[in-house]
């Protein structure tokens, strides 16, 4: 007959498999949070009315893009496309370039390898390019670059003419002076931005275009989008994206979806956040980590603008957003041309827009104004 310890530990061990059991199924019953909703190779369509917009006023916005010189227009409402225009005969899927876009691309490619470990955002720049070690360029970091308060040397002159004329642009940015340090003055500065394509490349090891493809293009099924190169072989990190409006919008898509694309992680969160959530400087409240943002403060908002912490904090000094009335929580990736790609998380939506690449649009135009208004204006349910 079994002692009284063994039935006592008999009846301990059912109870505890019965705990086990009930356990588990509670495991089993409790929900399980799906993957964000991605397009694959074909991307699901919608009716506006489907997805909480305003038809008649989605068409008014278009009519305002075609006559602003717009190529093509793609809106994308809670994953779903519920509208798309091409204009000017150009032809649906026709790859574009995006200029300045490319800036936005290039910040995520520098979240990306930031997420790897590869590199820190206050590292100094120097730590890879080494021709700035024992130069006032020294102390120049990553987040500087990204922020456009570097105080690298900079003028329309050199970015416009000689930059481009460049058949080495990383070298020739590389080589330029540093004329304010950093910190102290905000300047829309491509040349200091190419800087950017020599830290990826020697931080993560690959080429900057092939990272592109690998870790970004490919995973988000931008069949139709590259990144050109110089002479040199160089990623043009400042304004060599070639795209289709479909393409940006999955790259929106992305950041609406905090980094996540289905199953897989992409970029983090934290960065997103980092980059399109927030100002760097309160030189320009507009900017992010090459993204373009809604938040209210000093606003330098043009490529031909500088301003240092003199001018941000004088009591003269103009503040408001680079739109009045739409949410401060709005981020553009901003091209020449008005090229934009617009993300609001508040109402899960992307507006893209690809035009005729004129430096200064005449009116009437087609920009980050009149991309809110699906915002502001088309939105008619959450």
């Amino acid at each position: 007959m079994p002692s009284l310890r063994t039935l006592l530990t008999r009846r301990a061990g059912r109870i505890a498999g019965a705990a086990g059991l009930l356990v588990a199924g509670v495991l089993a019953a409790a929900p399980v949070s799906p993957a964000p909703s991605v397009p694959g190779r074909s991307w699901p369509t919608a009716k506006p009315s489907s997805v909480g917009l305003d038809a008649a006023e989605l068409r008014r916005i278009a009519d305002t893009a075609r006559k602003g010189g717009s190529t093509c227009l793609t809106v994308v409402r809670r994953g779903r496309l519920a509208g798309e225009w091409s204009f000017r005969g150009t032809e649906p899927g026709a790859r574009q370039p995006a200029f300045s876009v490319t800036k936005s691309i290039a910040s995520t490619l520098v979240g990306i390898a930031i997420d790897d470990g590869r590199l820190r955002l206050d590292d100094p720049a120097s730590r890879w390019i080494t021709e700035w070690r024992g130069t006032p360029s020294e102390q120049v970091t990553v987040r500087h670059l990204l922020s456009n308060v570097s105080g690298r040397e900079w003028s329309p002159r050199l970015d416009y003419r000689e930059l481009l004329a460049a058949p080495d642009k990383t070298a020739f940015a590389i080589g330029l002076g540093q004329t304010s340090a950093p910190g102290t003055v905000w300047a829309y500065n491509n040349s200091a931005i190419q800087t950017l394509e020599r830290v990826l490349e020697r931080a993560t090891g690959r080429d900057v275009r092939a990272f592109a493809k690998e870790r970004l293009f490919g995973p988000l099924g931008m069949r139709s989008t590259t990144i050109d190169a110089d002479g040199a072989g160089n990623a043009q990190l400042f304004a060599g994206l070639r795209t289709t409006c479909r393409d940006l919008a999955r790259f929106g898509l992305l950041v609406l979806r905090k980094g996540r694309w289905g199953e897989r992680r992409i970029v983090s969160e934290r960065w997103l956040d980092l980059a399109t959530g927030r100002s760097s400087t309160e030189m320009n409240a507009a900017y992010g980590l090459l993204w373009w943002l809604n938040r209210h403060g000093h606003i330098a908002a043009g490529p031909l603008v500088a301003t240092s912490l003199v001018d941000a904090r004088s009591p003269t000094a103009m503040r408001g957003r680079l739109v009045p009335g739409a949410p401060s929580t709005l981020a553009w990736a901003l091209g020449m041309g008005n090229q934009l790609v617009q993300v609001h998380r508040g109402t899960d939506t992307v507006v893209v827009r690809l035009g005729v690449p004129t430096p200064q649009p005449k009116p009437p135009t087609f920009g980050p104004k009149e991309a809110s208004r699906v915002v502001t204006h088309a939105v008619v349910r959450r």
